[in-house]
């Protein structure tokens, strides 16, 4: 399929979607979703596989490395604590929604991230889960944020809190946020001239980051009963179902494309980045702290013998302390490359807590971005193969966490993702970043 505006593509987005979900364990029950993947297939995720960047690196067919995102948050270089989160302000290049209305058509964006402070578009946009809260400016045209809460009789909800022990009201949550959003886009779909529609669904990530160990039996912490087993299936039968009330209102002609922007598998721990570098010598404190789990801050460290520290997130960061960048920087220049070369060496023979084999992969940004823009880290940490996530507290008695250090989290990345259609792609996409281009030819 390449781009043409006489017949309308609606793009639905689910977040995190799995293959082992769409195209094994589910198969047969999602028939609404099934009805237009004729085509399908796994694609590999962008590096890293991260919400954010990846779905902005689909929708412009750009890099993280060369749209300068690498996360939801950002260090900015040459300093220790000045940080800044991820927003739609710093995506200078074309999307895909840009590129049809270049073409003369129109677009409805729903929750695509980063899309938030919304942008103009030709067509409309309501922003993405980052959006602070439903009191800030979340669409274009500024005035159908009274239209959408007309319509839902209340606020919009862009997210729900998922780090929570409380389960029941993390269940109650989705299911409210998910049937609110797919009122709105039916809306949208009915009242809207447009060429393309694309819509989000972050509901899909939550759901397996709080309910994946009761659905798995794999997963390190599965329980043998829960009355929570089912939820993640529950969970996407009702994205099936409403998304079947959706096609009984979209044109005929309309094309299809199911896609997600990474996948998901059990999280088997948390792997404390920053209590590792202590160990090894390239973080020194002043004083260590006595409360586990706490927050690394600039005051604590010993800026002129510490070489480098780290992030947590699904991903580890590690900036090296470099001499006339960094405010107190420790190591040259010129050293940089040899203490690049022994992290590396030594990250990568990390080994389990049980002394087990990891599969833990280390690169700098240049080694796997044809251009390294904004503000990259010095190091990006996959610890073994993405199933032990990073967790960039101190205060542990070992770096081996058995929980996110962040709140509860039974779900980490994984590499592949889901793409489903009603056509062949002109091309066999490999990755994400290639979907539109090549894939689709809608950039």
């Amino acid at each position: 399929m390449s781009v043409s505006l006489e017949e309308p593509i609606f793009i639905l987005g689910l977040d995190s979607a799995p293959p082992r979900l769409l195209f094994e364990d589910l198969k047969g029950e999602l028939p609404n979703i099934e009805s237009v993947m004729d085509y399908k297939q796994p694609i590999r995720s962008t590096h890293p596989p991260i919400t954010i960047p990846a779905w902005i690196s689909m929708s412009t067919g750009k890099t993280p490395g060369e749209l300068g995102l690498y996360g939801f948050r950002h260090r900015r270089i040459g300093s220790y604590d000045d940080l800044y989160i991820a927003n739609s302000k710093l995506v200078n290049a074309k999307t895909v929604w840009a590129s049809i209305g270049q073409r003369g058509g129109s677009s409805v964006v729903v929750g695509v991230p980063p899309s938030y402070p919304p942008k103009p578009v030709k067509g409309v946009l309501i922003s993405d889960f980052i959006t602070p809260d439903p009191s800030k400016p979340y669409t274009w045209p500024r005035n159908l944020r009274f239209e959408i809460e007309k319509l839902l009789g209340g606020p919009y909800i862009f997210d729900v809190e998922f780090r929570s022990h409380n389960k029941d009201k993390i269940r109650d949550g989705l299911w409210r946020m998910t049937e609110a959003q797919f009122k709105v886009v039916k809306h949208l779909a009915k009242t809207r001239k447009w060429s393309l529609f694309f819509y989000v669904l972050i509901g899909t990530d939550r759901v397996q980051h709080a309910f994946w160990k009761y659905y798995d039996p794999g997963h390190p912490k599965h329980p043998e009963k829960s009355k929570y087993e089912t939820v993640i299936p529950d969970y996407y039968k009702l994205v099936d179902r409403l998304f079947g009330d959706l096609l009984t209102v979209l044109p005929r002609d309309t094309r299809f494309i199911v896609v997600s922007d990474h996948g998901a598998k059990p999280m088997h721990g948390a792997f404390a980045i920053n209590e590792w570098l202590i160990d090894e010598g390239f973080l020194v404190l002043r004083k260590y702290p006595e409360k586990p789990g706490t927050d690394l801050a600039p005051g604590m460290v010993d800026w002129s013998k510490t070489t480098a520290w780290g992030w947590g997130g699904y991903y580890a960061r590690i900036f090296l302390n470099v001499k006339g960048r960094e405010p107190l920087g420790a190591i040259d220049k010129e050293e940089v490359p040899g203490v690049i070369e022994e992290l590396k060496r030594k990250l990568s023979k990390i080994r389990g807590p049980n002394g087990e084999s990891w599969n833990t992969k280390v690169y700098t940004p240049s080694e796997l971005y044809p251009s390294v823009k904004g503000d990259p880290p010095d190091l990006i940490v996959y610890f073994d193969d993405l199933y032990w996530r990073s967790a960039g507290t101190i205060g542990w008695k070992t770096p081996y966490l058995e929980e996110n250090d962040r709140g509860p989290d039974d779900a980490v990345h994984d590499w592949y993702g889901i793409l489903g259609s009603t056509v062949k792609p002109m091309e066999k996409p490999d990755t994400i970043t290639e979907l539109f281009t090549k894939g689709y030819g809608l950039l």
